[in-house]
């Protein structure tokens, strides 16, 4: 049965409310997906465990949200929206409490189970609801770019709401600010739904739950293998090879079962159909890429010494590129101006941003140097984020669209994930190599060395402290200034390889004719032009 859309909202409701109510509701999910991970550090600090098991966690989140976008139409179809909504994000304000009281980091990882599935629950129902409530004809991406849109800005909003509650207030106030959150949520739709229904009751016993289990072990052992690889030294670990055996066993299993099974929960034919390989992989590419902000982060804390609250503040830069690069882009999609055009383009200048960023990172940069290419760095993610999404989403026949656009999920999840197993190898391996060298030149009996010894020493007992002290301050300061040197240079390295890949990628969009046609055809397809 067609969904009824305006049998959800009481008659009094206006349509502005309820846009304001769906898109306040579907920033739920953020919340979820980014309240630990907006401020790692701090956030391991508190669990007493390392940054690896945030981001593990943070993998755990989405890779359960992944996991149940396979069964989440069954369950939304069998209840009512409203009954459906107020137990989902009653129980998320539930276990945001339960998580602010848990230092057991076990414990902290099924809570984040639970997240990921509460964060899938309401996301596609939410996002076709706000779809339905714009009657434009470009609805469609007025509702992708609100809600992905949120989706790019969640975090920095949330590291910015959290670095405040830190400095000023407990740890705990920030779950119980998200909890109150979750809590709004429940307070408007208990005004504004009605008890209708959207779709005819399916039973629940159609689901299928062993699909779920399979992908989900499959994730999470994946996940694994690439978030603590190199600290436990890879294949020479007992527990990375379990996993990896285990995510090569159960994966193996999961697409025996979608192969063989009458309704797959997700339809393999879809890899067929060449547009939406091509988006799949610019996924992977695109959220690779967006791993190396991490690094920037990184070095406004622990080289340039930036205060917390000023790195959140920074971000903003970002933001306001995001939201131009979107505006852009839904200009040029509502113009049907060919998406491989945008796709080069915004390729191209996430390509300059990381060339750019090559020649900024020394010892103590300022603001003003970082702002052009950080604002970059958000215009080009923000101008393809939309699009690529659409591309993903159109690549297939109309009953395919749902398994596109897991697919999609699919790219970004291991797009990140890789990104962050990347750079931190890359990073640990460039720094080691850096500082080597940098040891071997500096040998004691260098007159060079001896020099600057002689230099710092005299600047300590200048301030005060006698020649032993002196001469163990200067050696620390040598040795802080030899790993900042290498952490500078590696990270040159990293951004100078990753913006050549991305002209590769921009090279392999204009002379591949394949990638051509397909992007004429995804126009033609979304606007029957």
């Amino acid at each position: 049965m067609p969904i009824k859309n305006s049998g959800v909202f009481k008659p009094w409701v206006p349509n502005w409310l309820a846009v304001f109510v769906l898109f306040f509701c579907l920033l739920h999910c953020m919340v979820l997906l980014g309240v630990y991970t907006s401020n790692i550090t701090y956030s391991a600090s508190f669990l007493d465990v390392e940054v690896e098991d945030l981001q593990f966690s943070l993998c755990v989140t989405y890779g359960t949200f992944l996991a149940t976008l396979l069964v989440e139409s069954r369950l939304f179809k069998f209840f009512p929206p409203k009954n459906y909504f107020l137990v989902i994000f009653s129980l998320s304000a539930i276990t945001f409490v339960a998580s602010a009281y848990t230092k057991n980091y076990v414990v902290f990882l099924l809570l984040r189970v639970a997240e990921g599935v509460f964060m899938a629950l309401p996301w596609l129902p939410l996002r076709q609801l706000l779809i339905s409530r714009f009657t434009t004809r470009n609805a469609i991406i007025i509702g992708f770019s609100v809600t992905y849109g949120a989706l790019l800005l969640a975090s920095p909003f949330i590291m910015n709401i959290a670095v405040y509650l830190l400095e000023n207030y407990d740890w705990r106030y920030m779950a119980w600010g998200s909890a109150l959150f979750q809590l709004t949520c429940v307070g408007f739709i208990l005004i504004t739904f009605t008890n209708n229904r959207m779709q005819r009751k399916v039973p629940l016993y159609q689901i299928d739950w062993a699909s779920f289990i399979l992908v989900h072990i499959t994730i999470l052992a994946g996940a694994f293998v690439f978030i603590y690889g190199e600290k436990k030294y890879w294949f020479q670990s007992a527990q990375i090879v379990t996993a990896a055996v285990a995510a090569l066993l159960f994966g193996a299993l999961f697409l025996m079962r979608q192969i063989t099974a009458r309704r797959p929960s997700f339809n393999l034919v879809v890899f067929g159909y060449p547009n939406l390989r091509i988006g799949f992989f610019l996924f992977v590419v695109l959220y690779v890429a967006r791993a190396t902000l991490n690094i920037c982060h990184s070095t406004m804390f622990t080289v340039w010494n930036w205060e917390p609250a000023r790195v959140a503040h920074v971000q903003f830069i970002n933001v306001a590129g995001n939201v131009a690069g979107m505006v852009l882009a839904g200009v040029c999609l509502a113009r049907a101006v060919a998406s491989r055009y945008i796709f080069i383009m915004g390729f191209l200048l996430l390509a300059m941003h990381h060339l750019w960023m090559t020649f900024l990172f020394v010892p103590d940069a300022s603001l003003a140097d970082i702002t052009a290419p950080y604002f970059l760095q958000g215009f080009a993610v923000g101008f393809l984020f939309v699009p690529l999404v659409l591309f993903t989403v159109s690549s297939v026949p109309k009953k395919l669209a749902p398994f596109s656009g897991t697919t999609g999920v699919i790219g970004r999840f291991w797009g990140s994930t890789i990104g962050f197993c990347i750079m931190q190898n890359m990073q640990i391996f460039l720094i080691q190599k850096h500082y080597r060298n940098i040891s071997l030149g500096l040998l004691p009996e260098s007159p060079q060395l001896q020099d600057r010894t002689a230099a710092a020493v005299q600047r300590f007992m200048a301030k005060g402290y006698t020649e032993p002290e002196a001469y163990k301050l200067a050696i620390k300061s040598l040795t802080q200034a030899t790993r900042t040197q290498s952490t500078l240079l590696a990270n040159m390295e990293i951004f100078t390889v990753m913006g050549y890949v991305l002209l590769a990628v921009v090279v392999l969009l204009l002379l591949n004719r394949q990638l051509r046609f397909s992007f004429d055809l995804f126009k033609n397809k979304v606007w029957g032009s």
